[in-house]
């Protein structure tokens, strides 16, 4: 049927997408706000992975974005132990330093920063069992795990990792419905589908877990009436599942969808225009 990709629900999500960014004014949209930046993220880069980014108003987004631009630098939220606090008000978290190493790697400016520092800030929150939390002694949680891991990728040093400890750690997240958890007795959610996966893939243990499963478990999570997938079948959708989702589906060479970078989190093709077409 036109406009799918095998069972994937292609102009659906399409639609969906679109039309959660024309929601302005209602109750959920204001509650939200302060994670619109990350929506825009989430619904363009799943528009861009299904082939259809020129469905929206390029300039209208870019006028956005640097409205959006704040005076404070990253450099600066760099703390003397090498992690980074998430802004002006001091939280520390692992989530931060990922965001500030991927960051300043698209912009070619990891030179602003004491990067052995905040290796070995990020090499002190792993875990005996092989993975990271989101502080020194702080829990495993493939979230966490997925952000060291690509923060040690993107700075050359994966060395720090004990791939076949971490692998096993995370291929024991698949459950038997073929979905991934993000710790040891929790439920399954589509988007460990891309926290999970991408860890894997970067340390080679990609091959540990059952594909063709998990694939049918991500496409379970769909409205297939509506569009947008959801984080366990017949729950409500939402943007953030709706792209981690079909990442994973990309993760799993889904036919149709364009690749995409387990460290930047962003389309292959994206990453390649960045680094190589200066």
């Amino acid at each position: 049927m036109e406009g799918q990709i095998g069972d994937l629900e292609v102009e659906k999500h399409v639609q969906y997408i679109l039309s959660v960014e024309k929601r302005k004014d209602n109750f959920e949209s204001v509650v939200m706000e302060h994670l619109r930046m990350n929506g825009a993220y989430w619904g363009l880069t799943t528009l861009d992975l299904l082939g259809k980014l020129d469905m929206v108003d390029e300039d209208e987004i870019i006028s956005w974005v640097m409205e959006c631009q704040h005076e404070s630098d990253i450099a600066g939220l760099q703390n003397e132990d090498g992690s980074f606090s998430g802004d002006m008000w001091g939280e520390i978290d692992t989530r931060f330093s990922y965001i500030a190493i991927c960051s300043l790697s698209l912009l070619q400016r990891l030179d602003k920063i004491n990067v052995e520092k905040a290796v070995n800030y990020i090499v002190s929150c792993k875990n005996l069992d092989g993975g990271f939390g989101c502080t020194p002694g702080a829990e495993s949680h493939a979230g966490q795990i997925f952000c060291c891991v690509s923060a040690l990728a993107l700075t050359g040093s994966l060395h720090h990792v004990d791939k076949d400890l971490l692998g096993w750690w995370l291929c024991e997240r698949q459950v038997k419905s073929g979905a991934l958890n993000g710790r040891p007795e929790k439920l399954p959610d589509v988007c460990y589908s891309w926290w999970v996966l991408s860890s894997l893939i970067m340390i080679d243990r990609a091959h540990w877990i059952d594909k063709e499963k998990l694939i049918k478990f991500i496409l379970d999570c769909q409205d297939k009436e509506n569009g947008g997938i959801s984080d366990r079948p017949d729950d409500a959708v939402d943007v953030f599942h709706t792209y981690f989702g079909v990442a994973g589906l990309a993760h799993l060479e889904y036919p149709g969808l364009k690749a995409v970078d387990p460290a930047y989190a962003l389309p292959v093709d994206v990453v390649n225009r960045i680094f190589f077409s200066r």
